[in-house]
């Protein structure tokens, strides 16, 4: 029974991708173009070249970071919709650091990714407070800090360290930038990556993240059972901002370079929709993220090659979404669980 839960969970994204494809398909054949034409430009878009699939990578750094964010708060069974908001923290003190201080060099980055991972945890920490300790709603809270870091970002690169008559900052210093891996990828992906692994590792091989996925899953029991609920609330809030601050002072160093009007929009909430398809699992989330990504990518060459609009992409990410949210929604019905109970009596029977 175990098991095939197991395999529920892991078909279901699965399948809602094929599903989505298959519509994303339909769709692409009514608008009058071949759709193994268009999956194959897709595919040729985002991984046909080095190129391409340094292009797709840090494309997918950002979302990574933001995943990780959400994914990380919602292990302790907390909401952290406040990715974007913290992501923009993180770039603000990063770009400051980065253009105004003098520092360049290595000691410069290092300075800049760790004030940016502090000030997203701090940034993150306002929603955690008031509700460890005034009881209140952290998604309502979190989305509203979001509008808060998006109007004082504006104030930064339109007023306090706007450069010259354009409404951005300055660029920060070429000896500043995140160096280049590969093609358009830079270092961040690999701090994506360790970032990850680190993740993973504390949530499934250390008491303490057993104590907070104890936590995430049924509050009331842990605290039964003696854990520090309150503590670890607070922890998942301060750590999940940390990592989205992380990943705005990378995407700053190594992508961005400047604040600009646009900067981070959306990626927060797409951080959160790709940590539930990857089931809240840090390595599943970062594969959705890349996977995310690539689609991103591929879609203009799918435009180029067919006329296709890259709106049809966004569909297919958008029912990737739908499919995956009530695929995992209806396993957990008592219905469905009955159901598959009886299945595996059955099969034990036979």
């Amino acid at each position: 029974m175990k098991h095939s839960g197991k395999l529920i969970s892991v078909l279901v994204p699965l399948v809602s991708v094929m599903m989505a494809f298959v519509i994303g398909c339909a769709i692409i054949a009514i608008l009058g173009a071949s759709p193994v034409t268009a999956l194959q430009a897709l595919w040729t878009g985002a991984f046909g070249t080095a190129r391409n699939i340094s292009t797709t990578l840090s494309r997918a750094t950002p979302l990574i970071f933001t995943s990780l964010c959400a994914c990380f708060a919602y292990r302790c069974g907390v909401f952290n919709l406040g990715g974007e908001g913290q992501f923009m923290m993180g770039s603000i003190i990063c770009c400051y650091i980065a253009t105004r201080t003098g520092l360049t060099g290595l000691p410069a980055i290092l300075l800049c990714l760790l004030a940016g991972a502090v000030f997203g945890g701090l940034w993150a920490m306002i929603p955690g407070i008031l509700k460890v300790f005034r009881g209140q709603n952290e998604m309502i809270i979190s989305i509203m800090l979001n509008y808060v870091a998006s109007l004082f970002m504006s104030v930064i690169y339109t007023n306090w360290l706007r450069d010259g008559t354009v409404p951005q900052t300055a660029a920060v210093p070429d000896e500043t930038r995140l160096t280049r891996i590969f093609g358009r990828a830079t270092t961040g992906f690999l701090i994506a990556l360790v970032v990850g692994a680190l993740i993973y590792y504390f949530l499934f091989n250390t008491s303490m993240g057993f104590q907070l996925r104890a936590v995430g899953l049924n509050m009331t029991t842990a605290e039964y059972n003696g854990f520090a609920v309150k503590k670890y609330i607070l922890l998942s809030f301060i750590v999940s901002g940390a990592i989205a601050g992380l990943g705005g002072s990378a995407e700053l160093l190594g992508t961005q370079y400047r604040l600009i009007s646009g900067f981070a929009s959306g990626y927060g909430f797409d951080g959160v929709a790709m940590a539930l398809i990857g089931q809240l699992h840090p390595l599943a989330t970062m594969a959705v993220a890349i996977f995310f990504a690539a689609l991103r990518v591929g879609s203009t060459a799918m435009q180029t090659a067919t006329g296709v609009p890259t709106s049809v992409s966004d569909i297919i990410q958008a029912l990737v979404i739908v499919f995956t949210v009530a695929g995992l929604a209806m396993v957990k019905l008592p219905s469905f669980k009955t159901a598959l109970a009886r299945l595996h009596m059955k099969k034990e029977a036979a």
